[in-house]
């Protein structure tokens, strides 16, 4: 065995490409503690939850989620609860959700609903069916992965369609109802 020791390791001029290793190498190992850098990450990346209650929504129809609370947005992607591919950015996202749906009074859930908008439509829809089991409160969780192009924008919408005429509530609070997502590194 032999040991190389170097400050730099580069190609030759005019190959963009270069090989650590050959068909014999199957493992290459790095001292406890060592960093590699300049490798890709998993941005732009975001997280944001409701901050309160959004109040009574109309009955069986779709509503934007309102996230009051933004946690994080490496990359400045995420404002008015819309997340939107900046410039140079297009490729495969992997977007989550979770919606708490409650409803007031004597008041019973007959469906709960999470929807991903992309620019303006229904991409993917999440149902939860209680009509044989009416509910006063529910959590929809959705999750998908998503090829989109730079401008493209991605929301999360809610519906509840309830018995009764009371108020519906989207809840607040990072564990009821949060929307995030990043770049998948392909």
């Amino acid at each position: 065995m032999s040991k190389l020791e170097t400050n730099t390791i580069d190609n030759i001029s005019g190959s963009s490409t270069l090989t650590i290793g050959d068909s014999n190498t199957s493992t290459i190992t790095l001292k406890s503690g060592a960093t590699l850098t300049n490798f890709p990450d998993n941005t732009p990346a975001f997280f944001a939850h409701s901050a309160s209650d959004q109040g009574s929504v109309s009955d069986n129809s779709y509503t934007k989620v309102t996230l009051g609370t933004e946690v994080f947005d490496v990359g400045s992607c995420f404002a008015s609860s819309r997340f939107t591919v900046p410039s140079g950015e297009a490729g495969k996202y992997f977007f989550y959700g979770s919606v708490r749906c409650q409803v007031g009074g004597d008041s019973d859930m007959n469906n709960a609903y999470a929807a991903f908008y992309l620019n303006g439509s229904i991409y993917l829809e999440d149902r939860m069916n209680f009509q044989a089991n009416p509910v006063r409160l529910s959590t929809n969780l959705i999750h998908v992965v998503m090829d989109l192009s730079v401008g493209d924008y991605v929301e999360l919408y809610a519906a509840i369609d309830h018995a009764g005429s009371y108020g519906i509530e989207i809840g607040s609070g990072e564990k009821g109802t949060n929307f995030g997502g990043y770049k998948i590194i392909e």
